[in-house]
């Protein structure tokens, strides 16, 4: 049975879980207006969801002139613009990812999210006490080198076959899958601090919340939410069996590794996995071009018209 204190620690933490637990539900926001000058490419809406994408240092930089003064002041300019469009865009992706669950399609999955959670919850010392704790330091470094590979594989497709490569399509990839994470990190830190969960090895054991309110804690477990953050972008842009089956194969395995290395409770893997999943996807279906390919429809992005298509251009 579950004592009163605890019962009392699982409303508080999961009311505040769920509120990022419904992203590919989520209702459309109003776009916000902007009279930047076109030193950027232009704000594309889909489905409301704005397109916050990330240029090149170099595209920050207007064409220079024989006068330096002119020159530095238009570069000033124009890291201005890039930065304010960039967090009003940033700041428009968290308001609808963090105000998702409060709209009323979205419930029964909020409650679907809380009750799986809660489950898990009340049996995490059972099943992490039935683990062996052999292998537990192998287990670690499995799940440190299957995310270090991950984000190599992102890496890799932004950097050798974007922007080394020339293929619009990997840019593309790198650019949605560096705003999941920065999405998925200010939804982290914010959870991290609040639950203050114990790890498996600290206290008790038994996975105390509101104990250490720092970013190294157990709930939610981060390499389980960047890792399926990082394998839905991939996933999504390459839709292929094989892809799908090395992205999400890898989150998995990570996600098991975290597990039997006791980092982790299952119930802040269940919840790390599962807000990773939902922010990439939501990011992804928000900012892809169809043009690309890829999971991505006309309905994401009802103009023809894309931030990747000026950015793959200045590239080239």
């Amino acid at each position: 049975m579950i004592s009163k204190a605890r019962l009392q620690e699982l409303i508080v933490i999961l009311w505040t879980i769920s509120i990022p637990a419904t992203l590919a539900q989520s209702q459309a926001i109003p776009a916000i207006q902007t009279d930047a000058p076109d030193l950027l490419p232009s704000t594309v809406m889909a489905d409301g969801a704005p397109s916050f994408h990330l240029t090149g240092a170099r595209d920050l930089f207007a064409e220079s002139g024989t006068n330096s003064d002119t020159a530095t002041a238009t570069q000033g300019n124009s890291e201005g613009g890039f930065l304010t469009r960039a967090v009003k865009r940033g700041l428009q992706d968290q308001k609808q990812i963090w105000t998702a669950p409060f709209h009323r399609a979205n419930l029964k999955w909020s409650v679907l999210f809380l009750a799986g959670t809660a489950t898990l919850v009340s049996f995490d010392e059972q099943i992490l006490h039935a683990l062996p704790n052999s292998g537990v330091n192998t287990s670690s470094n499995i799940s440190n080198g299957l995310i270090a590979g991950t984000g190599a594989a992102l890496g890799g497709i932004f950097f050798v076959g974007g922007l080394y490569g020339g293929d619009s399509h990997a840019k593309e990839t790198g650019i949605i899958g560096i705003e999941a994470l920065a999405n998925t990190f200010l939804v982290y830190v914010p959870l991290q601090l609040i639950a203050g969960r114990e790890r498996p090895n600290e206290g008790t054991g038994e996975g105390n919340f509101f104990v250490n309110h720092s970013l190294n804690t157990s709930f939610p477990g981060g390499h389980s939410m960047f890792a399926f953050c990082m394998a839905t972008v991939i996933a999504h842009e390459y839709p292929r069996w094989w892809v799908e089956l090395l992205s999400y194969g890898a989150a998995g395995a990570i996600t098991g590794a975290r597990m039997t290395a006791k980092m982790h409770f299952p119930s802040d893997l269940l919840a790390g996995g599962a807000l990773g999943y939902l922010i990439g996807t939501h990011i992804f279906h928000s900012h892809c071009n169809p043009d690309l390919g890829g999971d991505c429809h006309s309905r994401d992005k009802p103009r023809a018209s894309s931030d990747l298509d000026d950015i793959s251009r200045r590239y080239q």
